[in-house]
């Protein structure tokens, strides 16, 4: 039989930190090298842990819920010698054999033993539903809210005394001795988002500039464009007119497709465009379009809806959310008009917004004299770090977005 090999965390993940989420073997299961072994969960994507070797699962060392760093073992692979073709050894039963010693206590996963400290709850007294009855941080979630409920409903069924005289109001009488509520335990994700928006409104100084921009020029050009790209299987967002745009202005001012150091500003050659896309409650992924200078607007509008469609369905790779240089907020696809500041992706120097679509009555010169029409408008807003870039710097950027969307040759 050969030796046992490590299964690790890969060290080059994408993001600080990862929560094991499934184990898609069971000990004792023959694997062979490069089959899927366990779902990693960091702070932007999933990710499969393949086996590092044929062999058979050994050991299981981290459970669903268990933090998992870099580099950190997941578990444990046995090897067989060439022409060793002993079956694998049984998984571990499923009951404990009884014994005239005294029973040894369970063990219980870190993440399990931080639930139990912080939500006061014994794991010996919570029903486990992992992997041969052990308990998980979900259970212990699921056994903090049952507590809460049971607290609020014994609450409420309790009748005061009528009191003898008119008492003091205090904070707690104002709000009521009971708050109904429930605890939301964070996901990865939504934890790195929050540090990560903290880290970045505490180390740069935000200041943001809002232009208006006319939108006729490129919904023209996607009326006349929109059927032959689609005859490829290409969408015609907005969005990637919007990218496109961004890349032109970087050519104007490339100062803004930066990075701030505190002896230097780092300007990139390569405009990596990452573009902010919603996961419902799970928060946000941000997928990059690299290397866009060298893309057509056609080859643009493909990537964009490839990483978006990947994004949504939890199949983006660590490459694929990685070397950002700039990033687009298309917040206005949600129905907001303005939203400032939009936080910067750090470490880059600033953030594009782009607010709802809408037909607005704007004043336009016609011959020589003001007309009165009705054009589709929105708001454009770049936020920038003002160690790195200032407000000349950030006008003639949007200035220079703008004029490409406003005249959009068709």
């Amino acid at each position: 039989m050969g030796d046992l090999i490590d299964i690790n965390v890969p060290v080059e993940q994408e993001g600080t930190k990862a929560v094991v989420r499934n184990w898609l073997k069971k000990i004792g299961e023959s694997v062979k090298s490069g089959d899927p072994l366990v779902e990693l969960e960091t702070d932007k994507v999933t990710q499969e842990v393949p086996a590092p070797a044929d062999g058979y699962l050994t050991e299981i060392l981290m459970e669903n819920g268990d933090d998992a760093l870099p580099g950190a073992i997941l578990g444990r692979i046995g090897s067989r010698a060439a022409g060793d073709d002993r079956p694998a050894p049984p998984a571990p039963a499923a009951t404990l054999e009884t014994s005239s010693s005294s029973p040894q206590p369970p063990h219980f996963s870190p993440a399990v033993r931080s639930a139990a400290e912080e939500y006061g709850i014994d794991p010996a007294a919570v029903p486990g539903t992992g992997r041969d009855g052990r308990v998980t941080r979900a259970d212990m979630d699921r056994a903090f809210a049952a507590k809460a409920e049971r607290s609020a409903a014994a609450a409420e069924a309790k009748t005061p005394e009528p009191p003898t005289a008119p008492a003091p109001r205090t904070a707690a009488a104002e709000l009521g001795t009971a708050l109904r509520s429930r605890r939301i335990p964070h996901s990865a994700m939504r934890t790195t988002i929050a540090t990560h928006m903290l880290q970045s409104v505490t180390t740069a100084p935000h200041v943001t500039a809002v232009f208006e921009a006319d939108f006729s020029a490129i919904m023209r050009h996607r009326d006349a464009h929109k059927a032959k790209l689609g005859a490829e299987g290409i969408t015609l967002s907005y969005t990637a007119y919007i990218a496109s745009a961004c890349v032109a202005a970087m050519r104007a001012v490339p100062e803004v497709n930066s990075r701030w150091h505190d002896d230097a500003l780092e300007v990139f050659d390569d405009v990596n465009i990452g573009v902010g896309t919603a996961l419902g409650d799970k928060g946000l992924i941000v997928p990059v379009i690299h290397q866009a200078q060298h893309l057509s607007f056609a080859d643009i509008a493909a990537k964009l809806q490839e990483l978006t469609a990947r994004a949504r369905s939890n199949m983006l790779s660590a490459a694929d959310v990685r070397g950002g240089t700039f990033t687009i907020s298309n917040h206005g696809v949600s129905g907001s008009l303005l939203a400032a500041p939009i936080i910067i992706n750090q470490p880059q120097s600033a953030i594009l917004g782009v607010g709802k679509l809408e037909k607005r009555v704007v004043v336009r010169e016609v011959d020589g004299v003001d007309t009165i029409q009705i054009r589709p408008m929105a708001y454009v807003s770049l936020t920038i770090d003002h160690r790195a870039l200032d407000g000349h710097q950030t006008n003639m950027w949007l200035t220079h977005f703008v004029q490409t969307l406003e005249n959009w040759a068709q």
